[in-house]
């Protein structure tokens, strides 16, 4: 007994001698919240900071002295400039806050391998090719290469940067490449062409950034399939074998459109068998058969064109390798390497086993996804013909203020204001449903796509409406990125997107290859003011008619929005706020914060968990 009483004692002393080490325990759902909580912005800090600026003003100001022996004009001079500096340093408070929160969103890993990020494998220089300009070219000093460049708007970035080139001549295509263009009303390079052309031929890493309809797909389809002849003449590919290029699209859709561009210049290499060796492409889809595609690759296949389930299924299974595949380009990256795709396009980049030349391109390409994906470039040239997400100027924008029980009836007034075919995007797949039947009810010849309808259907859809057999496409933001129909004549959004970017990829189906176009969109209470703010500043931007509703319609922070190097937002590339009132990056925090207790939130998918 003596002896369980002193152990007791013993313990007692022990524990009151440790009271002064306690620390509270705190549960771990409370300590996830916290953490999430340090890597965002809290709004109300936020606007409790702006709320009192004023005040800081005055209180740093204090109150005017009196001092007979000046005037009250000097005084007030006086006052100004303390007014005007404290202002400036706002504004300083304002950029540092910026820094802070896109360093906090950014992506810390590399898009890279995982292998080449655990050996640490870095590559310092570019891929070379056998590829040169003409010597007059080569001998051109950098004042002439910036002269052309701000001729045709063209900005770039990056280490010895290749010339801009005028003519697909000097860019030394062969004639049989030339005429295939020449068959699709391309007789002169576009200003993305005049430097993007020259940097992928001299097997440049690059970022690609013009507006819809400016010519991108060519950029890297032309190189890649001289790249792939001359590798087929040095040594043919064998069963199994490819492929060398590989070109990664995030709709089905986009993919088929790129496949046909592929093959229409690959045939008309085949006219003439005994200059040029026959090329061999694929494309892999989801929702078609898979035994076709798999053929393709058993007997050898030179480029291949793929959406990145498929591709990451047929990786997974070994039934294709990218052993010798040294080029790679991401059309519409910013959606590939966003939020969606991250981790597949990760995924990919893994199952390389050597250096490639890798392109990004699109319309849309904010801060945020550029600094990400350089992570993945060597040497990378930047090629930017208007600022990234801008809208098209050959399109003319309307804006219509429509209440949701009257949109139906604006379709058919709107669908008078042009001849067909016309193109009405809407964010709901029963919305696109509802829309599809309302037209054929009244007499309108269209035809409806979206994600629930299976691949033969989306097909045909599309087949028909770019045939001509079909006036109207009714679709949602399935059919909005990259898809080239000719003469587009109106593109009528049903709603008004959540992201500016998608709106100006919806709008950027008309006014391609400097044709003209007319794009109709209806708002009403619904949307969103942050929404409703990216839109007037695009429609300032491009010179549009601006509606009374929407010029009258003000925020807190515009006088920010020109400050540092990048208007607007830095996170979306929105004009209309700074990053701190993003809504996108405020609705993934408010995801992330939902998941939390369900998943790890650190996570990024359901893979990582």
């Amino acid at each position: 007994m003596t002896g369980e009483k002193r152990n007791h004692r013993d313990d007692g002393e022990k524990s009151s001698g440790e009271d002064e080490n306690y620390q509270p325990y705190v549960p771990l759902k409370h300590r996830r919240l916290e953490k999430l909580a340090r890597l965002g912005v809290k709004k109300d800090q936020t606007a409790a900071r702006k709320e009192s600026e004023e005040d800081e003003v005055s209180n740093e100001l204090g109150p005017i002295p009196h001092r007979p022996n000046v005037s009250l004009l000097d005084q007030a001079q006086e006052l100004k400039k303390k007014a005007e500096l404290r202002k400036e340093s706002a504004m300083e408070r304002q950029l540092k806050e910026e820094e802070n929160i896109l360093d906090a969103v950014a992506e810390k890993r590399a898009l890279m391998g995982v292998a080449e990020l655990a050996k640490g494998v870095q590559y310092t220089e570019s891929i070379r090719t056998s590829w040169k300009p003409p010597s007059y070219i080569c001998d051109w000093d950098e004042k002439k290469c910036d002269k052309i460049r701000e001729k045709y708007r063209i900005l770039v970035e990056g280490e010895d940067i290749p010339p801009p080139i005028r003519t697909f001549k000097e860019m030394k295509f062969p004639r049989i490449i030339r005429s295939a263009l020449k068959k699709r009303d391309i007789v002169k390079p576009s200003p993305i062409q005049i430097q993007g052309l020259p940097a992928v031929l001299s097997g440049r890493d690059i970022i690609g950034i013009a507006f819809t309809g400016s010519g991108k797909t060519l950029v890297f389809v032309l190189p890649l399939i001289m790249f792939c002849v001359e590798q087929e003449r040095k040594i043919p590919f064998g069963t199994k074998e490819g492929p060398y290029g590989l070109i990664v699209c995030p709709s089905r859709e986009l993919a088929k459109q790129t496949h046909d561009i592929v093959e229409h210049f690959i045939n008309q290499l085949g006219r003439e068998p005994n200059r040029f060796p026959k090329l061999r492409s694929c494309l892999c889809i989801g929702g078609t058969a898979l035994k076709d595609q798999l053929e393709t690759v058993r007997r050898g296949v030179h480029i291949m064109i793929a959406t990145p389930g498929r591709l990451m299924d047929m990786l997974n299974k070994k039934q294709v390798t990218l052993d010798i595949c040294r080029y790679l380009c991401l059309d519409e990256a910013d959606r590939m390497i966003d939020m969606g795709f991250e981790e597949d396009v990760r995924t990919i980049f893994s199952y390389f086993s050597g250096q490639r030349q890798t392109l990004l391109f699109s319309a849309t390409m904010p801060k945020k996804i550029q600094n990400f994906a350089r992570s993945a470039l060597v040497k990378p040239v930047t090629v930017n013909v208007g600022r990234a997400g801008a809208a098209s100027m050959n399109v003319t924008q309307e804006v219509e203020y429509v209440k949701q029980e009257a949109k139906f009836a604006y379709i058919l007034d709107s669908l008078q204001k042009t001849p067909p075919p016309a193109l009405i995007f809407a964010e709901k797949k029963q919305d696109v449903d509802a829309i599809h039947e309302y037209l054929l009810e009244r007499g309108v010849i269209a035809v409806a796509i979206h994600g629930g309808k299976d691949q033969e259907e989306r097909s045909k859809a599309v087949e028909a409406f770019r045939a001509g057999k079909k006036d109207v496409l009714v679709a949602t933001d399935v059919a909005s990125k990259g898809l080239d129909f000719k003469d587009i004549q109106h593109v009528i959004n049903f709603d008004m997107p959540d992201d500016i970017e998608n709106y100006v990829h919806r709008i950027g189906r008309t006014g391609r290859s400097s044709q003209k176009g007319l794009a109709t969109t209806f708002i009403n209470r619904s949307v969103e003011l942050p929404v409703l703010l990216d839109l007037k500043h695009l429609l300032l931007e491009a010179k549009q008619k601006l509606p009374d509703f929407l010029a009258q319609l003000e925020s807190d922070t515009e006088r920010y929005l020109s400050l540092g190097d990048e208007r607007g937002c830095s996170y979306c590339a929105g004009l209309g706020h700074r990053i701190t009132d993003c809504p996108k990056l405020e609705a993934i925090q408010n995801k992330q914060a939902s998941a939390v207790g369900r998943k790890d939130f650190l996570a990024s998918n359901a893979k990582d968990w």
